[in-house]
């Protein structure tokens, strides 16, 4: 049984294709990152395996149960989900509350936007504390939320979708909007989570090669709606492969586990 399994996906909206023949596999344990530019179905790809979405043509199935034949809402609770375009928890009652970190974090166990307060008791709120802590933040428990810097909430975000104990952790463009010190606060925390969780599956949407952590073992490439190439990380992140993706001549180059693009200038 896979994590993940695609065969043959289609997705369309409105006669416009958004997914176009996706065979995809997923093993337990492995940690993809999904690189692609604008409109190239990254994150339809990730709404299927989020539970979120049905597919129009082919079969998704995720944590071995295909969509279309199971419940959706009980297999959410074993998907972390983080998503940059995606208010997950009604993060301006936070504010308005002056809820903090550690509140949010407990929303996570009830999959709430706001959190219901008879579910947590010392239990829930000792795990909390602990996925604060693995996530490098846990001096942020009693901060309120809205003072919080866009790099502690992002931390905070992936504490959140640990809370349920996840099979799979998706992450779509987690590191949209942080400067430097913040995105490599989130990039080692996430690799931290590969020692940590060992069984976690990870799969990571980005634009940005910079911003692949140290621990990812597998790279798929989307263009126009379609896998360009997929495979363990070393062998699908080569200059030839980027530059076909991404449309113009690029240079990649791995130092120390992380991985860096430039454009070649003619």
């Amino acid at each position: 049984m896979h994590a993940l399994e695609l065969d043959g996906v289609v997705v369309k909206v409105v006669g416009r294709t958004l997914l176009a023949g996706i065979d995809w596999r997923v093993e337990y344990g492995e940690h993809w990152v999904v690189l692609g530019p604008n409109g190239a179905g990254k994150t339809t790809l990730l709404s299927l395996a989020s539970a979120v979405r049905h597919p129009t043509e082919g079969t998704a199935a995720v944590l071995g149960h295909r969509l279309g034949s199971v419940d959706l809402r009980a297999l959410r609770r074993h998907i972390g989900l983080v998503a940059a375009s995606q208010r997950l928890v009604d993060e301006d009652l936070m504010e308005e509350e002056g809820a903090t970190a550690l509140t949010v974090v407990l929303t996570g166990h009830t999959g709430t936007s706001a959190p219901l307060w008879d579910k947590y008791g010392p239990a829930e709120r000792e795990r909390a504390l602990r996925m604060l802590a693995d996530l490098g933040c846990k001096d942020l428990a009693d901060r309120a939320f809205r003072v919080c810097s866009q790099g502690e909430r992002a931390r905070i975000r992936v504490a959140r979708a640990l809370m349920s104990d996840p099979a799979v952790l998706l992450l779509d463009e987690p590191f949209a909007g942080l400067d430097l010190p913040a995105r490599e606060d989130l990039i080692a925390a996430i690799e931290d989570l590969a020692s940590t969780r060992p069984v976690l599956t990870t799969v990571t949407v980005t634009h940005h090669l910079e911003e692949v952590p140290a621990t990812t073992t597998h790279a798929l490439l989307m263009r126009d709606a379609r896998v360009q190439a997929a495979g363990p990380v070393r062998e699908v992140l080569t200059s030839g492969n980027l530059s076909e993706c991404f449309g113009r001549p690029l240079h990649v180059d791995h130092l120390d586990g992380r991985w860096y693009a430039r454009a070649l200038r003619p």
